[in-house]
């Protein structure tokens, strides 16, 4: 299944990233980084990823998925995953990003008491 990203920002100021379909190696994991880059090209970095409907990631999407938290905390900012089910939150617990990325049932949930930006220099 072909990738869909839509994205929409939250009355909060956090931008929701919505993906569709499956994450694997190249242009799929390339066009996750593109929405990161933009947002902080934007001086955006709060971010929450929504997978609710993710079929399936693979080793290269969950590598580019840990650098986009990377990115965002570099910048002051944060990054929370949400909607991850199936084979999808076995691989995050598999690979213990849940133990780094914090999760969330729900877009919903992951918004809430989400952590203000810190600028950085």
């Amino acid at each position: 299944m072909i990738l869909e990203i839509s994205k929409e920002q939250t009355p909060e100021g956090i931008h929701l990233v919505t993906l569709r379909g499956s994450i694997h190696t190249g242009p799929d994991c390339r066009r996750v980084e593109q929405e990161v880059e933009q947002l902080l090209a934007n001086k955006q970095t709060r971010a929450i990823f929504d997978f609710t409907g993710v079929t399936h990631i693979d080793s290269a999407a969950i590598g580019v998925i840990v650098r986009c938290y990377s990115r965002l905390k570099n910048a002051g900012g944060a990054l929370r995953l949400a909607g991850c089910n199936g084979m999808v939150v076995s691989s995050m617990k598999l690979t213990r990003v849940d133990k780094v990325i914090e999760m969330f049932p729900t877009a919903a949930a992951a918004a809430e008491n989400f952590p203000s930006a810190t600028p950085r220099p």
